[in-house]
């Protein structure tokens, strides 16, 4: 008999393995939904799935193995090259027709940095001169942008590889139209040795803004250090969402 695993769990979803089955756990049946739209929209390969029982979606594990660190091996530039011609590829299909999680309007977006600055240093989370300096390069986040059809939560840990192909992207529930700057940042967040691989696979003739990468880089990590510290995750480990902070000092 299959062991169950439990791959992610914390107050607002969880995600259990068993064999070649994943169950993701979602009391938000929103998400769930955006999720299996978004999968049956995107042009990239997706998990298969299985079969829905609310709040419960089953997908099928995916071929080949995490985009990210493996083994103590970091990816290769063709796999990472690779990575970036898929996320082209999503960012040129048709738009999904609801915004995702890259698609918050500006003011709504700098009303949450301004507030989640604040709890970070009141809070003692960390210092307030790298709050502050870090606020500054995030602002560069605050323009107008073109819609792309975006996957919102693209962690390296998301896209699965075989070789130098891509074989799936995972865990779409924040997709809709968005910033599409914002996923290349989330994909080499803490990972900025890639990002010249990265582009050279998505194509760098469109204008991209390095700049707005990097202010995406500051703006995802200030909203994310205090949730992960109330979630049991450690944002201050080697590599996480602090150092990438400290980085862009």
């Amino acid at each position: 008999m299959d062991e169950v695993e439990v791959v992610v769990a914390h107050s607002e979803r969880a995600t259990l393995r068993v064999g070649d089955v994943f169950l993701k756990v979602d009391a938000d049946q929103a998400r769930i939904d955006v999720e299996v739209e978004a999968m049956s929209l995107a042009p990239v390969p997706t998990p298969e799935v299985l079969w829905r029982k609310p709040p419960v979606l089953a997908v099928a594990a995916l071929p080949g193995r995490r985009s990210g660190v493996s083994a103590g091996r970091r990816p290769g530039r063709r796999r990472v090259g690779a990575a970036g011609a898929a996320i082209r590829e999503l960012h040129d299909a048709p738009l999904p027709a609801w915004p995702g999680r890259a698609g918050r309007s500006v003011a709504a977006l700098a009303a949450e940095l301004d507030g989640e600055c604040e709890l970070l240093v009141t809070r003692g989370l960390l210092p307030a001169d790298l709050v502050t300096r870090n606020r500054r390069v995030a602002q560069a986040t605050f323009r107008p942008w073109t819609p792309a059809f975006t996957h919102g939560d693209l962690q390296i840990a998301h896209v699965f590889v075989d070789g130098d192909e891509v074989t799936g992207i995972i865990d779409w529930s924040e997709a809709g139209q968005g910033d599409a700057l914002y996923d290349l940042a989330t994909f080499t967040l803490g990972h900025e040795e890639h990002l010249d691989d990265v582009l050279a696979g998505y194509g760098t003739g469109t204008g991209i803004d390095l700049d707005v990468i990097r202010a995406w880089w500051s703006l995802r990590s200030l909203l994310a250090v205090r949730w992960l510290s109330e979630h049991g995750f450690d944002p201050f480990a080697p590599g996480c969402e602090v150092d990438v902070l400290r980085s862009l000092m």
